[in-house]
């Protein structure tokens, strides 16, 4: 069973209420009436029910009368989604009239289902930005205590299986956070950990990646990573975290041994937390098209509740997958 076979399955049994804002996109669309067909998740599509219908009628889509549809603009509950988007945000907004906009964008809309629990993770991004996406949700679901910073990590599935656990490594933060500071770097460590375990069940061996290994090199970049180190291995004890390695390091026993003796992650990451998102972003890219591995992702960490953003090329295999991402991310929440 592939890594994408697993999550589903592993979704069926959870049926997450997936909130998917963009209602009328025609890949969302085809991805929902796959999920309800398998039985993966509830969906909750956002958007006008007739053109909803009509589009799934031209489409040949079968299943979508099994999703429950909200119309945000003729929407009956919409009163107290007002009171809870004014109880949240009420400094911020002008007026009642302001807030009665907000709430009939689907963003705005998705995100305050997730916050009053009528739905348990949200799914969005295959049309709108990855600002639109989140802007929405620091803004009322927020970030996990203690996280001050949201990150994205990517599932790499390779064919070899001897890289990393059964060719499969963790890459972060390869989507969000430009330069984190030392203290956000350890957030982006600790929440890759509880992203991997709770998504791939492994174990984590998280290597905070640098162009040093042990102080064979002296800069102030180097010393970020090395108290990132610290700070995260004090945040969440559980895991194993180790730093500063360089790649070659970490993933490569016979170089792990030789330049960081004594480690129990060096040689054995399955892991990699990079120092910026551009090297990041950049590594991710690389290994993607050069190795042939397949990315899973972005999943995107650190909020209170699962929300993922898409990419606008995404395809409907990639809706699939972060819905079932962001139902074990949800019952991940709620153990």
């Amino acid at each position: 069973m592939t890594f994408t076979d697993e999550i589903r399955a592993k979704a069926k049994k959870i049926q997450a209420r997936i909130v998917l804002p963009e209602g009328t996109e025609e890949r969302t669309l085809k991805a929902a009436d796959y999920v309800i067909s398998e039985g993966i998740a509830d969906l909750i599509l956002l958007g006008n029910p007739i053109e909803i219908k009509s589009l799934a009628k031209s489409l040949g889509l079968n299943n979508l009368n099994n999703a429950k549809i909200i119309d945000p603009k003729n929407n009956p509950n919409k009163e107290k989604y007002i009171d809870l988007l004014l109880a949240i945000r009420g400094k911020k907004l002008d007026s009642r009239e302001q807030a009665s906009v907000l709430v009939e964008d689907p963003l705005y809309l998705a995100t305050l289902l997730v916050k009053n629990g009528d739905a348990d993770g949200e799914v969005a991004g295959a049309q709108n930005t990855t600002g639109d996406v989140l802007r929405p949700a620091f803004q009322i679901v927020k970030t996990l205590p203690g996280i001050s910073v949201v990150s994205g990590a990517f599932f790499m599935l390779f064919e070899n299986k001897n890289i990393g656990d059964y060719g499969m490594m963790v890459f972060a933060d390869c989507a969000v956070h430009p330069n984190p500071t030392a203290e956000e770097l350890a957030q982006i460590a600790v929440s890759t950990a509880y992203t991997t375990k709770a998504i791939a069940n492994m174990h984590p061996r998280v290597a905070l990646l640098s162009f040093s290994t042990k102080g064979s090199a002296k800069h102030e970049m180097v010393d970020k990573v090395v108290e990132a180190t610290a700070l995260a291995q004090k945040m969440a004890p559980q895991f194993q975290f180790d730093g500063e390695l360089q790649a070659d390091a970490a993933i490569v026993p016979a170089i792990g041994s030789k330049k960081a003796p004594g480690s129990l992650i060096a040689g054995y990451a399955n892991v990699l937390v990079f120092p910026t998102l551009e090297v990041g972003n950049i590594a991710y890219k690389l290994v993607e098209r050069l190795a042939g591995a397949e990315a899973v992702g972005p999943v995107l960490q650190g909020m209170a509740a699962p929300i993922n953003d898409l990419s606008r090329g995404c395809s409907v295999n990639d809706i699939i997958n972060m819905i079932a991402i962001t139902s074990l991310q949800a019952a991940a929440k709620k153990a």
